[in-house]
């Protein structure tokens, strides 16, 4: 069993849902996203979603966008991303994470590298939005095969008949994205989305989180209710951008976590 598996195991034995956060590795600089990321499994995160700093993420809005030029900015890179994980791994062996952002850095790395070096930092899966099913062999498959789950994201566009081929080596959860966009822009319809999500439970076992739109602990709550979890990251990030402190960006995050954990 996985740690991402064991996690959702232990949510649903007490009737919780999970809450995923994200932040962008790097961002505003490696001590404080260090310093960030070892503090979110106290502020009530169960999945910790790291971004790979990328010059070209086309499925992100200016929030994500803008962390991670302020992350290449101060020399952020993918071996810093995996060194970020390791150094969390020093003082947590339970908290799941997964990496989240686009093939060009882990195909620049070498694939069989990359997923070396991301066992040995302790990363427990991958969310690579560029990459289709079509592509599994490039990477989908070799990470499973190594043990890191392969989290495919499912949209409001993905119907039927391409329900199943997105499905078909998903491993860990599956990333329901709740509205049509990029990351950060409008807010999520709980009534369309539970829909949809009791839509996809038809066709798999898995865990289904909902990601995108929700920034307030109220959606938070309203989302991990139709799933079995919610996922944060613009309205987070926004916060880091804004210059608050590592305290007071926890402090937003225990009440959106709040907020799932309700539901």
């Amino acid at each position: 069993m996985t740690r991402i598996d064991a996690k959702f195991a232990e949510l649903k034995a007490q009737g919780k849902s999970a809450f995923v956060s994200y932040i962008m590795a790097g961002d505003p600089d490696y001590d404080t996203s260090l310093e960030l990321v070892k503090g979110l499994p106290a502020a009530g995160v169960d999945i910790i979603e790291l971004g790979i700093p990328f010059t070209d993420p086309m499925a992100d809005g200016p929030t994500i966008q803008l962390a991670g030029q302020r992350a290449l900015a101060v020399g952020m890179t993918l071996k810093k991303t995996l060194q970020l994980a390791k150094e969390f791994r020093e003082t947590n062996d339970i908290t799941p994470i997964v990496l989240m952002g686009y093939y060009n850095p882990i195909y620049n790395h070498g694939v069989e590298a990359f997923l070396k070096d991301a066992v040995a930092a302790g990363i427990d899966g991958l969310i690579v939005v560029d990459l289709p099913p079509e592509e599994d062999a490039e990477l989908c498959i070799p990470a499973a095969a190594a043990g890191i789950s392969f989290i495919r994201l499912a949209t409001p566009t993905t119907d039927a008949k391409r329900l199943p081929k997105v499905l078909q080596n998903t491993s860990g959860f599956i990333y329901y994205v709740a509205i049509n966009g990029i990351t950060g822009s409008g807010s999520a319809d709980v009534t369309k989305v539970g829909i949809e999500v009791a839509r996809i439970k038809q066709s798999t076992e898995l865990p289904v989180c909902i990601g995108f739109g929700i920034n307030t602990p109220q959606a938070a709550q309203d989302m991990a209710a139709v799933a079995d979890g919610a996922v944060v990251g613009s309205a987070i990030v926004s916060k880091i951008g804004n210059g608050e402190s590592p305290a007071q960006v926890l402090e937003f995050v225990k009440t959106l976590s709040d907020g799932a954990h309700r539901a």
